[in-house]
């Protein structure tokens, strides 16, 4: 199943339009129809992953589920995840408020491996 149809189908599950998703995650409408492929792109336009991140949020799915790495369309439970210590939060969130969890724990990933590079200098 190609991104297109697997955002069909579940969107079609949600009770939403095409337009309707490409509206709810700010994404032109026009965007979607280019993932569906074509004899241009067989495979479909392939889209960044903040405007999958976005299709995935409103539709409740992984990121996963969208590419077809899983056939789970549940996206882990935040409880799933380890917390955060109050000076990762105050670090990610001095970066920028507005980014992403998923953001969040990549700056925190970078911090902790310059600190693991610095204690072996």
């Amino acid at each position: 199943m190609t991104l297109f149809e697997r955002i069909k189908k579940i969107s079609s599950e949600r009770g939403f339009a095409l337009t309707e998703v490409a509206r709810r995650a700010g994404i032109g409408e026009k965007s979607v129809y280019a993932w569906k492929p074509s004899k241009a792109y067989p495979d479909g336009i392939t889209p960044r992953r903040e405007t999958l991140e976005k299709v995935a949020n409103v539709l409740h799915v992984s990121v996963d589920y969208l590419l077809g790495n899983t056939d789970d369309p549940n996206p882990p439970r935040a409880s799933d995840k380890k917390p955060m210590t109050k000076n990762q939060e105050l670090i990610a969130y001095s970066i920028d408020p507005d980014i992403s969890d998923d953001e969040r724990e990549a700056i925190i990933e970078m911090v902790k491996q310059a600190m693991k590079f610095r204690k072996r200098l």
